[in-house]
């Protein structure tokens, strides 16, 4: 019977293997002791127990084994058996292994400071020495909270993040002050107000929700300025390239990414696809829609008695979200948007500025 029709060239085999597999249970077992690691002994016992079993289950009397090994007696097992054994050197390291078990490191000490505070946490984009003077952010949705935050006078700090470590993927976001009783919990910014119970102005009235779309023309200014045009390119590369990474290549792929995530952005307020590519947009229609909203703002400060928008006798939230944009463009787009802010209502909006940045004892 020739060894691929007949069962006489495969039971030798696997008669003389059961005898090797034995062996390193035995060796595998004894490395267990010490400490083997426990996916590479769960895994290699289990597959030895499975495989003996089955050997075990083959006929074993002697006259059935004197008939199969009348054809055929091989002189040695197969070479791809081979594999199964556990080679010199590892299995000798496994046998020594560990050798000292060191405790776990103390954590970085300013991961430590990052994680405890009596003080609740506001994370936005920011350099350390920037963070350290609790300076104007230069992203204006984290500027609008920090921002309320200090008009509010709510004890705080900040430091710098990326919008990898924010829960929801953007910043900014707040992390409460330690608590010894459960550990704290990321805020995101749509829960920051009721969270922390901020002394805000009563909700905005149908008239004043009319005035939120107006800061959707401003985004689009500062997000086409920011990212797409090639003046703005260094500004760019210093608020979120360059301290992303010093890899030219990632900072090329960074920038494209940036670039195409504010041109979607533009086009979809305004209703079209948002894969169209920034040739969709319209660099003049940008910049006229973002003046006939800094001249509407500029007209409601300048009917206000109060100087804040709608008349309220503290800034609320709509003061902080307006703040943020046009102090950005004041203090970085001087010679566009900046220009722009200075000239409607006759600087009525410049104003408003310096003022909330008084408040929040800051220079302009």
């Amino acid at each position: 019977m020739s060894p691929r029709t007949g069962p006489s060239n495969s039971f030798p085999n696997c008669h003389h293997l059961s005898h090797r597999l034995f062996g390193m249970s035995q060796t595998i077992t004894k490395t267990h002791d010490v400490s083997i690691p426990d996916f590479f002994s769960a895994k290699t016992s289990y597959f030895i127990r499975i495989t003996f079993a089955t050997i075990q289950s083959i006929p074993n009397n002697k006259t059935t084994r004197t008939a199969m090994t009348t054809t055929a007696t091989p002189s040695k097992p197969p070479a791809s058996w081979a594999l199964l054994q556990i080679p010199k050197p590892i299995q000798t390291l496994f046998n020594k292994f560990p050798l000292v078990t060191y405790p776990s490191n103390d954590l970085p000490l300013r991961t430590q400071l990052l994680n405890s505070s009596s003080l609740p946490t506001l994370y936005i984009f920011t350099t350390e020495p920037d963070a350290l003077a609790n300076l104007p952010s230069f992203n204006p949705t984290c500027l609008k909270w920090q921002t309320l935050l200090r008009l509010t006078r709510t004890p705080h700090r900040v430091l710098p993040s990326t919008n990898h470590a924010s829960p929801t993927g953007s910043l900014p976001f707040l992390l409460p002050a330690d608590s010894t009783s459960s550990p704290s919990k990321p805020i995101p910014a749509s829960r920051i107000t009721n969270h922390l119970s901020l002394a805000l102005p009563p909700p905005p009235t149908a008239r004043e929700e009319t005035f939120l779309s107006l800061l959707t023309p401003i985004r689009n200014a500062f997000l086409y300025s920011l990212y797409l045009l090639p003046s703005y390119e260094e500004l760019l590369n210093q608020f979120y390239i360059y301290p992303s990474t010093s890899s030219s290549l990632v900072q090329k792929t960074l920038r494209y990414q940036l670039r195409s995530a504010a041109a979607a952005s533009i086009l979809q307020s305004k209703n079209l696809h948002p894969d169209g590519g920034k040739e969709q947009i319209d660099e003049k229609e940008i910049f006229e829609e973002v003046r006939e909203a800094l001249e509407a703002l500029a007209g409601e400060l300048l009917q206000s008695r109060t100087e804040w928008f709608f008349g309220r006798e503290r800034p609320g939230e709509f003061d902080a979200g307006v703040f943020g944009y046009l102090w950005l463009m004041l203090v970085y787009m001087g010679g566009g948007l900046g220009q722009v802010v200075r000239e409607v209502g006759g600087g009525v909006l410049e104003r408003f500025c310096r003022r909330i940045a008084e408040e929040c004892g800051w220079d302009l």
